[in-house]
């Protein structure tokens, strides 16, 4: 028995492992995003400055390890048999829930995560056990720490609002101060907000954060604990603080020019990764910790059964070695530099509180256009009581500074002094939480205070407000959804566990190991994806020939895709076979997707093509085409895919023949149609022309065949209506593709025409 528990012990850190790299992968976004977001500085240079703040944050993280071990529940009425499922369970369910958000690209909150496995497992394993004694559910209060579960609860939430208004506030006052204009103001006004910031920073995460710290009982000069002579020193360690940080930013600018706001961006995401590390490190590793620590309880006492020794011991002080905490501080930083998933996130967050227009990743929602409405209708009521030289001065601070080309890699997505506010009031709103011990989720924080700067600096314009709006409730409903799917699977596993009995350990083991390596394939494969696109999207430094060479690539690809839905859809149509119908459908999906991004680019797009004046209408008569073929194919499918997916008759003999020698023909058509437009013949469009037209001949063949059929009632309503739309769609379809190649052929004669004679092939 003693050895199974070791085994559990070895999994339970095993797991812990992982979790931290599906965890960081997830929380990256909260002290990365102002870094990156503001291109403050080199990636190395940012990485650095986040590892040695989660590096130092870990040792500061072990006061929070109690959350694990009687935040939620309470230990004395669990034994150590009970406990040990109640771990397996959340760290088992940990890895399956962060590592589906991470994949989705989706920021989620790993605080909220634990405690809410936490809570449901417990809620399981005392079920199971009130039934065992045969006792009332009444009782079920006596072994949940309904008290504490809830503060964490209702803390996590409030800092949600609190998070965005003081984001809002804190951003609005700054840009009054400095405006978007901010670097002729920095000269003057810099280093005190410089100092301001850092010192503000190293009240909330070196102060306050102290306390619990692996340091704080180490003794000062005259035998006083650390963190009391911190405590009693306080006003003067700020003093000291305010005028040291004043006199070496302003040092540093006037000897090395140093960018004062990118210093403080630099430190903010040094605090924040250390604020993050200190209040989260429990989210990934307090559960395993609390595991080891009952284990080397339960071997002390000598035996005693697992199922009847009490865990008591969890609700006193236990210390965290610190090698631990430094070993888990190592494994972040790791993961940190080399996760591609923690990338994803971050990009979200970004693109949600960018100042540039650009491509929304979200549609609009009916909430969001109601907000947005009403913001409108309200900030014009405002405007009205307000003098209007107030209005002009108000405007003229907030009027925004182009950061740089849109789309170009170098390009911020908002400038240094939104990344410092972001920084500041997250790092100092998380260190508070840090110092009361409640685990706020540094990711709901962080993203609120984002969200908030990006509304007072008026980001969310009427461009892009419903878009970035229903983003965000997207992000927050997956928040809301994290809960509920972590109480529901941990308390599942646990009661599975708890009445399956140790077999059941190893089966959700193997389903853990299944479901994260099945999202890791699906991840790099949409990575390849998002690669070949980024290597065929036009660029500012491509010269004519490279644009051209890329928009022949662009059609070629959605030739080739339009043909193989085509052919897919036909071909499984006849066979009746839903599940390759059904691919089709994904095809036609992604082929839409595509021609709609392309489409949304285009003004971008032409602003990169040399002397687009002449040429630019050819590209986006070209990209309308695309978007055209990509409707037809729409339109064809899905009838197909309903007639097949609600079980309606097959199509009769006749008409199999006809659609089989129908899919032979457009195969042929898109074939010759690729290799004209990879060859560059478009003397032979023509030939392609004459090819299409004999097929729209036997399309009319086929229609008449059909009518035939109706009059003789061979056919029903429903097969007539879904053979005459596959005829409609095969003739649109035709059209567009001819329409498309010839505008790619009129975009490449045009550019190579404006082309200076040097450079012609």
């Amino acid at each position: 028995m003693e050895n199974f528990y070791l085994i559990v012990v070895v999994i339970l850190f095993a797991l812990a492992i992982s979790d931290l790299v599906v965890g960081v992968s997830n929380d990256a976004v909260n002290f990365l995003n102002s870094a990156f977001g503001s291109k403050a500085a080199p990636k190395w240079l940012i990485f650095l400055m986040a590892g040695l703040g989660v590096l130092i944050g870990a040792t500061f993280s072990s006061g929070m390890m109690e959350v694990a071990r009687k935040g939620i529940f309470h230990p004395d009425m669990f034994m150590f048999s009970e406990i040990m499922v109640i771990f397996l369970a959340v760290m088992i369910t940990d890895i399956i829930l962060l590592d589906m958000f991470n994949t989705l690209g989706m920021p989620t909150s790993t605080t909220v995560s634990i405690v809410f496995e936490l809570l449901g497992s417990a809620v399981a394993v005392s079920l199971v056990k009130l039934q065992a004694l045969g006792k009332p559910l009444a009782e079920l209060s006596t072994y949940i720490n309904s008290e504490k579960a809830l503060a964490i609860i209702t803390g996590i939430l409030i800092s949600v609002v609190i998070a965005f208004t003081i984001g809002a506030l804190v951003q609005y006052l700054t840009r009054l101060v400095f405006s978007f204009n901010y670097r002729k103001n920095m000269k003057y006004f810099g280093s005190i907000f410089g100092g301001i910031a850092i010192t503000a920073i190293t009240y909330f995460i070196l102060i306050k954060g102290i306390d619990g710290s692996a340091f704080a009982g180490i003794r000062v000069a005259n035998g006083e604990r650390l963190d009391d002579w911190v405590t009693g020193h306080t006003m003067t360690l700020l003093m000291y603080s305010f005028f040291s940080w004043v006199i070496i930013i302003q040092l540093l600018r006037w000897v090395f020019n140093i960018k004062i706001l990118k210093l403080t961006v630099l430190i903010g995401t040094f605090a924040l990764a250390m604020a993050f590390a200190g209040n989260d490190l429990v989210n990934f590793i307090g559960v395993p910790l609390a595991g080891y620590s009952s284990y080397k309880s339960w071997i002390a006492s000598e035996n005693i059964a697992p199922d009847e020794f009490s865990m008591e011991m969890l609700a006193g002080e236990v210390s965290t070695p610190t090698y631990m905490l430094l070993i888990a501080g190592l494994v972040m930083i790791i993961t940190l530099i080399t996760s591609k998933k923690a990338q994803s996130v971050i990009n979200t967050e970004v693109n949600l509180s960018r100042q540039n227009d650009g491509i929304e990743r979200f549609g609009s929602s009916l909430i969001a256009r109601l907000m947005v409405r009403g913001s409108i209708n309200f900030n014009r009521s405002v405007t009205r009581l307000i003098p209007v030289r107030v209005n002009q001065v108000i405007s003229r601070r907030f009027a925004p500074v182009p950061l740089g080309p849109p789309d170009h890699p170098d390009t911020p997505a908002f400038d240094k002094i939104r990344a410092s506010v972001n920084l500041l009031v997250a790092s100092i709103l998380i260190a508070i939480g840090t110092s009361l011990k409640l685990p706020l989720s540094t990711t709901y924080v962080t993203f609120m205070v984002a969200m908030g700067t990006s509304l007072a600096d008026q980001a969310w314009g009427r461009e892009s407000a419903v878009y970035r709006i229903s983003g965000v409730f997207a992000v927050i409903g997956g928040w809301f959804l994290t809960a509920i799917i972590a109480f529901s699977v941990a308390a599942f596993i646990a009661w599975i566990i708890s009445i399956g009995g140790k077999f059941m350990i190893f089966v959700f083991l193997a389903v853990a190991i299944f479901m994260v390596v099945r999202t890791h394939f699906i991840f790099k494969r949409r990575n390849e994806l998002a690669l070949i696109e980024e290597d065929d999207a036009i660029s500012e430094t491509d010269e004519t020939e490279k644009v051209m060479e890329k928009s022949r690539k662009q059609v070629v690809r959605s030739i080739m895709l339009a043909n193989q839905i085509y052919s897919v859809s036909i071909d499984s149509f006849l066979k009746e076979e839903r599940l390759q119908l059904k691919e089709a459908l994904s095809m036609k999906d992604n082929l839409n997707k595509k021609s709609k991004k392309q489409k949304n680019k285009v003004l971008n797009t032409i602003s990169k093509i040399e002397e687009a004046v002449d040429s630019g209408h050819f590209y986006v008569q070209m990209i309308d085409y695309q978007r055209e073929m990509a409707h037809s194919l729409n339109f064809f499918v899905e009838p197909l895919y309903e007639h097949v997916n609600n079980n309606h008759k097959p199509f009769i003999p006749i008409q199999f023949e006809e659609l089989a020698d129908l899919e032979e023909k457009i195969d042929a058509f898109f074939n010759f149609a690729i290799h004209l437009v990879r060859e560059n013949k478009f003397s032979e469009i023509e030939n392609l022309i004459q090819q299409r037209n004999q097929i729209v001949v036997n399309l009319e063949r086929m229609e008449v065949a059909q009518i035939k059929r109706i009059k003789v009632r061979d056919v029903n309503t429903r097969n007539a209506v879904l053979y005459f739309n596959i005829i409609t769609e095969t003739k649109n379809m035709l059209l567009h593709a001819i329409n498309l190649i010839k505008s790619h052929r009129d975009f490449i004669i045009v550019s190579r025409k404006q082309m200076p004679t040097g450079r012609k092939k």
